[in-house]
């Protein structure tokens, strides 16, 4: 039996192809290369038994000339050679271009929840094919089907009405055909038909296809692509809060996970398709509210228990048990914001109260065992890790007396049942059991009834987090993510997360990743990447460090020592790497207290300049000095600007360069280090960070991307998009292009320069518009913090005339949002405050009211809760009917 492959694709000088997936057939052990037959084809023979009946799926390999391989998308070409009987196989495909907008709709919101299922009408199929087509088609209407037609009788000598139905068969429309060899060569096109009408409707667009076959008896296995029909067409709205926001008449003074069914009936009412949430991990830290900040996860598995519905947990059986909790929770329920802190305190008291009650009777649920041999992985270490919190009060396992150090044969013993503390462990297990049933009953409704839930997978996980117990090598514990400085943060961000270790996880296949992508997919339809350009470099600051402007970004390519000689640049190592400090800054700045300042944190070089004492020489050692200080100290409002003094240097030493590798300060110019410097060493200083950061990065980020983002990409068959905002290299789109990750286009933060806004008319197709996010102001809230900037707004994007009203009034609330309906960007995502500014009646009187996070402020409450309940959301007909009109009119 002889298997031919052939390839339609247009290589360059250079380029290799391969076939991966042909394992499992007789003398094939890993990719086939093949060889350039023309312009059009590459070509590859493998010879096999004839009594060969294996089965197997392949893909098509891309080697570029500089060694870097790139996958086509998809997994989904299926040949069984047993129907075959021996005979040899022409297999003609056409290369899956992952970045191919169609396959996003082969994505899991796509084929399990909003396109329509297929009844088309049978045909009957012939015993002994010779020719096989198959070709996608994703948006066909549900009373459509897929039709071929072309050269000869077999085809319907191109009459429509004689053209061939075609059947579904998993994510193809296919169809097999006895075609004689004397009609070779062919031409051919797909249509559609409708089965309801009984009519042929339109041929796809573009040129004949052709087909050229041989004088032997082969069957030829045509695998298309995709029809060329307008793919491009669907387009989707959703809504976008976080679900501890969420208000309802039974909630705990929080939103809960049995919340979700009241906002997929409301979502359903208006016509919105999708619901994102934030990340709903548990961030039990310190028991404070400090662990609000949904992105803190102590596991990337765990649910939050704040999310627990008590009545559900406690059931009829042990509803007596909470009854209790009613009075606190109704006061809690009538708050305007979220008190984390109390909510969480009767939740677990209740908790406790119900898993005591239980007897261990979920333990013989078939449910628990299943979910306990899916999750065993993280569940028992994580399960240890929150005992072994509570017992020794911290999260900080580095002060744990016992099991600082993880070890897996300790930690088994530790949750054995034979030991005291067993039901103290186990109740961790019960927890997330029940977390586990609230939220997929949940994902369950929404699928039901036609609603996507997009989910949230953080870029860092908690520096005493149960995932850096476990495997410390995956992270990098000497390191902390942020994001350098931008108008929202001008000294920067720094999450407090360690960085990761790609190296170490790429060794396994990223194999926690991967797991990651598994658990959320149990829940969600789709994802939103927080901080994607992480995945191409991530902004690290030493944990020596306490402010974001003192990071780099890694990978990064330092500038060398040579190359300030190479630009005439005299180099100063000191003037250039340590704190600028002279004694006319603190005059200006101490004044009379600038004597105190010097003798307790400074010491003098005796050139009029100045260092840190030793124990005040890093922002961590300053920060933890006052941090010892009561915080009404008179004497706090100097920390601000010691850790200014901290961060005026020009150059950030490269680790393990011994003084000859460097890297630049973020915004260099804006230092006194820097403006102190002559005019010509100042401009020589300044081309140099223009390249270091605007050039010789790009392609080493690029590279480093695609090390990851495609095997993390086809992990998971969830729609996969990214937050592609701030300081953005000039290859992520090219890369997210590539790799058809939706791209966030946001309307006040443009990605092309020379830009105030963006325009959402303008969006890619592979993309999400939204007119804010949670990391900053609503549109109400951005509409007063810069007057200028409104006026331009108003009149160059609004296209409206005269001067723009004071206050975003609720019909520029709806402009804004019918703006990004009309966006021909797949999905527009709204925050349910910008929608529900459209009302006058449901806005809050003061905008600041609407905000969730204040990225600028490293302990920020996160508390936000929605002003009225999701109950009356559902009543209030005027605006959701607007709201469905809309939406509606935008989609036509």
């Amino acid at each position: 039996m002889k298997l031919q492959f052939y390839l339609r694709f247009y290589t360059r000088f250079g380029q290799e192809l391969y076939i991966t997936g042909l394992e499992s057939l007789p003398g094939q052990t890993g990719p086939v290369p093949m060889t350039y037959l023309n312009d059009e084809y590459w070509t590859a023979v493998i010879h096999l038994p004839a009594d060969c009946d294996a089965s197997f799926t392949y893909q098509y390999l891309l080697q570029e000339a500089d060694g870097t391989p790139v996958r086509e998308w998809g997994n989904d070409r299926a040949v069984s050679l047993k129907q075959w009987h021996g005979r040899d196989l022409h297999l003609v495909d056409a290369w899956n271009q992952p970045g191919a907008f169609e396959n996003a709709f082969y994505t899991a919101p796509f084929q399990e929840i909003l396109l329509p299922g297929h009844k088309p009408k049978k045909a009957k199929a012939p015993k002994h094919p010779s020719l096989v087509f198959k070709v996608k088609a994703p948006l066909l209407g549900k009373q459509e089907q897929l039709c071929i037609c072309g050269s000869g009788p077999a085809l319907g000598d191109w009459d429509p009405d004689q053209a061939v139905l075609m059947q579904p068969d998993g994510n193809w429309w296919t169809v097999a055909l006895n075609v004689p060899k004397e009609s070779f060569p062919i031409s051919y096109k797909y249509g559609v038909y409708n089965h309801n009408s009984k009519k042929f409707k339109y041929f796809e667009s573009g040129d004949n296809r052709q087909l050229f076959g041989d004088a032997d008896d082969t069957v030829t296995l045509v695998h298309d692509g995709f029809a060329r029909f307008l793919n491009n067409t669907w387009r989707g709205a959703g809504v976008a809060i976080p679900l501890f926001s969420l208000r309802s008449k039974k909630g705990h003074g929080v939103g809960e996970f049995t919340d979700i069914a009241l906002l997929v009936d409301w979502a359903r009412t208006t016509g919105l398709k999708l619901i994102q949430l934030l990340p709903v991990n548990d961030t039990c830290s310190t028991g404070t509210w400090t662990d609000s900040y949904p992105y803190n996860a102590i596991s990337a598995f765990a649910l939050h228990p704040l999310y627990l519905n008590l009545e559900t947990v406690a059931g009829k059986k042990h509803a007596a048990l909470i009854k209790h909790y009613k009075k606190k929770r109704e006061a809690l329920n009538e708050l305007a914001a979220v008190d984390y802190e109390a909510v969480m305190a009767d939740k677990m008291e209740a908790l406790r109260l119900l898993y005591e009650a239980s007897a261990g009777e979920w333990l013989e649920e078939e449910g628990f065992q299943e979910f306990y041999t899916a999750n065993k992985h993280w569940l028992v270490p994580y399960a240890a890790f929150c005992h072994l919190r509570d017992r020794f009060g911290t999260t900080r396992f580095d002060q744990w007396k016992q099991h600082s150090q993880y070890d897996e044969a300790a930690i088994t013993r530790y949750v054995s049942p034979r030991l005291r503390h067993h039901d103290q462990v186990r109740f961790y297990y019960y927890l997330q059991y029940q977390l586990h049933l609230q939220l997929e009953t949940a994902a369950r409704y929404a699928h039901k009834h036609g609603v996507v839930l997009k989910g949230d997978i953080p870029i860092g996980i908690a520096r005493y987090s149960c995932d850096a117990w476990v495997n410390p090598s995956l992270y990098h514990l000497d390191q902390q993510a942020g994001a350098p400085p931008d108008a929202f943060a001008p000294k920067g961000q720094n999450w407090g997360f360690p960085t990761y270790n790609w190296e170490q996880m790429k060794q396994d296949g990223f194999a926690w990743w991967k797991q990651r992508f598994e658990q959320m997919s149990r829940y969600f339809d789709a994802f939103r990447i927080d901080h994607v350009l992480g995945f191409f470099r991530i902004w690290s600051i030493p944990v020596t460090a306490v402010e974001g402007i003192m990071g780099t970004f890694v990978p990064a390519i330092p500038v060398q020592r040579q190359e300030f000689t190479d630009r005439n640049i005299w180099f100063e190592y000191h003037r250039y790497t340590r704190p600028y400090i002279t004694e006319k800054m603190l005059v200006d700045i101490f004044g009379d207290s600038r004597g105190y300042v010097e003798e307790v944190f400074l010491q003098s070089t005796g050139f009029g300049e100045y260092l840190f004492q030793p124990d005040f020489d890093t922002q961590a050692k300053v920060a933890a000095w006052f941090a010892a200080l009561k915080p009404d100290d008179d004497r706090q409002w100097i920390k601000q600007h010691l850790l200014d003094f901290h961060s005026n240097i020009i150059l950030i030493e490269a680790p393990g360069s011994k003084g000859q590798a460097f890297h630049f300060r973020f915004a260099v110019d804006q230092t006194s280090s820097f403006q102190s410097l002559e005019i010509p060493t100042r401009q020589a200083l300044q081309d140099l960070y223009i390249d270091y950061y605007f050039r010789r990065q790009d392609h080493h980020w690029q590279i480093d991307a695609m090390d990851k983002l495609p095997a993390l990409k086809a992990a998971t068959n969830m729609l996969v998009c990214g937050e592609d905002l701030g300081l953005v290299p000039a290859c992520v789109p090219t890369v997210m292009n590539q790799l058809g990750i939706l791209s966030l286009e946001l309307q006040r933060m443009p990605k092309e320069a020379g830009h105030e806004f963006f325009h959402p008319d303008k969006a890619p197709y592979l993309s999400v518009v939204t007119p804010s996010t949670h990391d900053m102001s609503t549109v109400r809230g951005w509409w007063e913090e810069d007057r200028g900037a409104t006026q331009r707004f108003f009149n160059q994007e609004l296209g409206q005339w005269g001067e723009a009203p004071l206050h975003c009034e609720p019909w520029i609330s709806k402009a804004i949002v019918i703006q990004h309906l009309h966006s021909p960007a797949m999905w527009s995502i709204f925050q349910l405050q910008d929608l529900l500014a459209c009302e006058e009646s449901l806005r809050p009187a003061d905008p600041a009211d609407e905000r969730i996070n204040v990225p600028a402020v490293a302990q920020h409450y996160w508390r936000y809760r929605m002003p009225l309940t999701l109950e009356a959301l559902g009543k209030e007909k005027h605006f959701n009917a607007t709201l469905k009109e809309m939406i509606k009119t935008a989609e036509r």
